[in-house]
């Protein structure tokens, strides 16, 4: 009870507290205090730091043998640990790590080495699923993906928390049951396929344009199944982040579990629409790693102004520890929080993924 208490204080201890103790007691000061508590939070322990090490040379291992079964494996490799990067930037409020070293930091409390980790564990199911079933469908083999990284994400989640390095901010421990499975909430059993889903679909799409693989050209949009692919997308992400943020005021027949409401996904789906009615219509002999930085573009332009007045009259209300991850800058006009602005293109970047990657198996029956 007493480590959650402060590790929760150490997330309310954030970059806002920072530049308040800046202007108290000047830069040079507040930098050395600011480090030292920072330091403290982070020094390790023999266990944590056995599980470092073991997690880096399982990672060697698994590249090791993926190298000669895998064409192009470094850039799969970074496709798949931008995915898990951006999901692991953007949910970084709703997790404590501690104690994994000084060095083994990225941003706030994300470390590059549970990213590598999570790289490695996916990446080699993904590609044993591959090679072992080939003969089987895309969304045959997908689902397999999920069911074996629901037992090993479960089982790494434990260990994790185990030894002292995950802890969960308050918005969590209050969404949850309060029922464990092996030491954590129960709720990974949904949790770990939606996150896997949206990282694994995004892996593969890359993957199809890093193998420039032949696909069957597509005149015309199936709008319809691209409306409920966006909605399956945005309503994984949003349950997901759903400890973050709250969407409240909406009516309350729009509410599907918890406070996700149907009115704020369908406000997602309808940006992602205009995108690609957008991208479909003036950049369709493009480059596809163009369009799609272009869609991402497109749709934080036009989601950034509607965040700001759901968030300006109470629709979006983000939680304590997001909050306190704030620097207190926000963007001119709109006024939302740098950190909002920076993630909205993150979050998008996995949604529009799986969206397109299902587009091309349904389009080519693969």
């Amino acid at each position: 009870m007493i480590g959650s208490i402060d590790s929760s204080l150490y997330m309310i201890a954030s970059c806002r507290e920072l530049f308040e103790l800046i202007a108290e007691i000047g830069f040079v000061q507040a930098a050395i205090q600011h480090e030292a508590e920072h330091a403290a939070m982070r020094a390790t322990t023999v266990p944590i730091a056995l599980f470092n090490a073991s997690v880096i040379g399982s990672a060697i291992g698994v590249f090791f043998w993926l190298r000669r079964r895998v064409d192009k494996l470094w850039l799969k490799a970074a496709a798949m640990a931008t995915g898990v990067l951006i999901f692991e930037v953007f949910t970084a409020p709703m997790w404590i790590n501690d104690n994994m070293g000084r060095w083994a930091y990225v941003y706030a409390d994300v470390s590059w080495i549970l990213t590598l980790g999570w790289t490695a564990m996916m990446l080699s199911v993904v590609v044993l699923v591959d090679d072992q079933f080939a003969h089987w469908k895309a969304p045959r083999r997908f689902a397999a993906y999920l069911g074996v990284l629901l037992a090993l994400v479960v089982i790494a989640e434990a260990v994790v928390v185990g030894v002292g390095i995950r802890k969960y901010s308050p918005e969590v421990l209050d969404s949850v049951s309060g029922v464990k499975l092996l030491g954590v909430p129960i709720e990974i059993l949904f949790y770990a396929p939606v996150f896997t889903s949206l990282v694994i679909a995004f892996y593969k799409y890359w993957s199809f344009v890093i193998d420039d693989v032949a696909l069957v050209p597509v005149k015309k949009r199936k709008w319809l199944r691209a409306i409920v692919l966006g909605f399956i997308a945005v309503f994984f992400f949003e349950l997901v982040i759903e400890p973050m943020v709250r969407n409240e005021r909406f009516p309350a027949w729009s509410y599907l579990y918890h406070d996700i409401s149907f009115v704020s996904t369908a406000l997602w789906v309808l940006l992602i629409g205009v995108a690609a009615f957008l991208i479909d219509r003036f950049l369709v002999g493009y480059p596809i790693t163009l369009r799609f930085i272009a869609a991402l573009f497109i749709i934080a332009a036009l989601a950034l102004p509607a965040e700001s007045w759901m968030i300006a009259n109470g629709y979006r209300v983000y939680g304590e520890s997001a909050v306190a991850n704030f620097t207190g800058f926000t963007t001119p006009i709109t006024g939302v929080a740098v950190e909002v602005a920076f993630a909205i293109p993150l979050y998008l970047a996995l949604v529009v993924g799986f969206i397109r990657y299902w587009e091309i198996v349904l389009d080519n029956q693969l």
